[in-house]
């Protein structure tokens, strides 16, 4: 019994690990994102963090239509690496979880 429960331990210190070494990898995994007219450009990390915004000369004379571009790109950066994001931690912790009977619903 104490074997099984070692063995469990130390699959979940793995899984701990491989989510780690995911959150780590996820800093180099760039997302870009880009207004509809291409005049504001957005790139941001798969964890989230803003790497670069580069704006169209024609968007700084009018303060309000950049704030609402800024606003716009950014959220949808953020969702696209959110999503990245869920499923590569999502997959990491999964894949290195121990067989527990009766925990797949909790996996899902």
């Amino acid at each position: 019994m104490f074997g099984d429960m070692m063995g469990m331990m130390n699959k979940l210190k793995e899984a701990q690990e491989k989510v780690e070494a995911t959150k780590k990898r996820l800093d180099t995994v760039m997302v870009d994102e880009q207004s509809s007219d291409g005049l504001l450009k957005v790139t941001i990390t798969a964890n989230r963090e803003v790497k670069n915004i580069s704006v169209a000369d024609e968007l700084l004379e009018d303060k309000e239509q950049l704030e609402d571009y800024l606003v716009l790109t950014i959220n949808k950066a953020i969702e696209k690496a959110t999503k990245i994001n869920e499923a590569e931690i999502g997959a990491a912790a999964k894949d290195g979880m121990p067989d527990i009977p009766g925990m797949d619903g909790f996996m899902k």
